[in-house]
């Protein structure tokens, strides 16, 4: 690692980590769009995480998430716990577009989940939560007979408002902003580059050189090995 972005990462006091499935794949979970993806395997995948497909086929939505999303065994791996070191230092914050819940494994604080959490369900008809193991052994609510769901956004659902304005606010107070494991191609994730702080930093680590619409300084390098020789 250049001394450099070391130090960059010593004097930033507000750190925002913009991340995405790359940050995961270390940890055994496939991501969605590269050659060996969810999304190149499976051409209909975005319909089968569709808020229409859930309305139509709950049973197909539920079966597709529990053999595609669903890695209970998986462990966060050096980026989460770094990162989530300095999340709980009061240095960082994590806005990601994943949903597979080690980030909260890791301990991070300030984290946004910008498209929710599978490990977070709740009942469609009357709200209340339930545990993630009664929603793989069964989709419906043995409370009201209804169905659960996990609270997570699917395609053709909105990004909920407390998650746009939480990102929001961390990134115009970031005096750096760090992208990992994301192409930031996807909207309105990627959006939210916009409204960083002008000043601030940015700089990505990503093993595949990344187009972005801003300056910012381009880490080609396995993020892995980043965040191993990182000192935080």
């Amino acid at each position: 690692m250049k001394q450099e972005i070391q130090t960059d990462f010593d004097q930033a006091n507000h750190i925002v980590f913009l991340t995405g499935a790359g940050v995961s794949t270390a940890s055994g979970i496939p991501d969605f769009r590269s050659a060996n993806g969810l999304y190149t395997h499976n051409k209909n995948a975005e319909y089968y995480l569709s808020h229409a497909y859930f309305a139509s086929d709950p049973d197909g939505f539920y079966d597709f998430c529990k053999q595609n999303l669903y890695f209970p065994e998986a462990k966060p791996n050096v980026i989460h716990q770094k990162q989530a070191a300095l999340t709980t230092s009061g240095r960082g914050a994590v806005i990601t577009q994943n949903i597979d819940n080690l980030y909260e494994v890791a301990g991070t604080t300030n984290l946004v989940d910008f498209h929710g959490n599978l490990f977070d369900v709740y009942c469609t008809k009357c709200g209340k939560k339930v545990d993630w193991h009664d929603y793989l052994n069964s989709r419906i609510h043995q409370g009201c007979g209804e169905a659960l769901r996990p609270d997570v956004v699917l395609y053709d659902e909105g990004i909920k408002p407390e998650s746009i304005s939480r990102a929001v606010n961390y990134l115009a107070n970031a005096d750096l902003v760090v992208i990992v494991g994301t192409s930031m191609r996807v909207y309105p994730f990627a959006g939210l580059l916009d409204y960083r702080n002008p000043q601030a930093k940015v700089i990505a680590i990503n093993q595949e050189k990344l187009q972005l619409p801003v300056r910012f300084e381009m880490v080609q390098q396995d993020a892995t090995q980043f965040f191993a020789e990182l000192t935080v």
